[in-house]
């Protein structure tokens, strides 16, 4: 199955290029050397490839879709990858640009693990700074164990006269609790907090950068939970 899931992936980064030029989608193709997602790592802590697919449908709408190579992630029940796919709206309304998307998480190679959310976020950009404060729900749902929370507040800015983005997040992620085992899946060690900080260069249609990851989780539930330095690099389209 890892075989087959890396063989697919692979044909799916060959052919990007080609969709993306034909027509006029944005994509993106990155290596990282850990799968990071609110301070959690969904690869276990191993190197992932990803890919990113945007396809405009109308002005502000979008069907959005990403494909992250896992390897046996044990948080997901073994999956060999994570799809992620759903549409996206933005508006741009004076200063703020806001943003509303569903996704459903799909884990190929693992049995029942798929769940849905739903995210809202208003962003405002202050000279080359942008601020950001965004929800993420997913309802009650067998596979997470209850329900799920995610809040977040973000900033970034663009240093001047170099190719270099610093920014860095809060988040925290609560909910309720109706199976144990399957709610610490995204929630480990019950209601936590999570942060980073990234520097990123962007030179043309290349990209690089290195951030730090880290999470109020402790104990036990602290594996693949705790503090990590990330790098990172591919292309956009």
């Amino acid at each position: 199955m890892r075989v087959a899931w890396a063989t697919a992936f692979g044909l799916a980064v060959h052919a990007l290029p080609a969709v993306a030029q034909d027509r006029g989608l944005a994509a993106t193709i990155e290596a990282a050397s850990d799968e990071r997602r609110r301070g959690l790592s969904w690869s276990d802590g191993d190197p992932v490839l990803r890919s990113t697919l945007s396809v405009p449908v109308t002005s502000g709408l979008s069907l959005d879709g990403a494909a992250t190579t896992l390897w046996g992630s044990a948080r997901h029940g073994g999956a060999d990858a994570a799809i992620d796919i759903g549409p996206s709206w933005s508006q741009q309304i004076g200063g703020w640009r806001l943003t509303a998307q569903g996704r459903y998480h799909l884990f190929p190679g693992a049995s029942d693990q798929g769940y849905g959310e739903v995210g809202a976020q208003a962003g405002f950009l202050i000279g080359p700074a942008s601020v950001d404060i965004a929800a993420h729900y997913a309802p009650r749902q067998s596979a997470i164990g209850g329900d799920n929370l995610y809040v977040s507040a973000a900033a970034a800015v663009a240093v001047p006269g170099t190719p270099f983005t610093v920014s860095g997040h809060v988040g925290r992620s609560s909910g309720s609790v109706r199976d144990p085992l399957a709610a610490a899946r995204l929630r480990p060690d019950g209601n936590y907090w999570d942060h980073g900080v990234a520097l990123d260069w962007y030179r043309g249609q290349w990209f690089a950068g290195i951030r730090y990851a880290g999470s109020s989780i402790d104990g036990p539930a602290r594996t693949h939970a705790g503090d990590r330095l990330i790098a990172r690099v591919g292309f956009s389209l």
